[in-house]
Parts: structure tokens; sequence; C-alpha cells
């Protein structure tokens, strides 16, 4: 049986986007598989397949500006 694999990408979770610097920090709505949906600062709401790109985990995060 193939080992699980424990994703550190849970609603509420805040991330950035490499290859996107100029979205801006963004918050994880749903995970659903290899799809991640995130609200970007800048770019607002987008789907990111995790197993096309990297995605990184943003230990201290601040709310995005209002």
């Amino acid at each position: 049986m193939p080992e699980a694999t424990i994703l550190p990408f849970t609603p509420g979770a805040w991330v950035r986007l490499p290859t996107q610097p100029d979205w801006g920090l963004g918050q994880v709505q749903t995970v659903v598989g290899p799809q991640v949906t995130v609200n970007f600062e800048n770019q607002g709401k987008q789907v990111v397949n995790i197993a096309a790109v990297d995605l990184d985990l943003v230990e201290e995060a601040r709310p995005p500006r209002g």
C-alpha cells in the first residue's frame, strides 16, 4: 500500500507562488487533490496545480491589505 502524502496546504494557510511574485501573499481557500484554490492579494482567486508548480507555504503571514 502506498504511503500517504501529507500536504501543508490547508484552508486558511498563507502561501506565495514563486513564479508570480507580483501576485503577493495568498490564502488557501480549498484543496482538492493537487488543485489548490488561493485568493491572492493582487490577482484574486486562482486555482494552482501543485503537481505542476511550486507553491511556497509562508510560516508567518499578515492579512492582505484591505
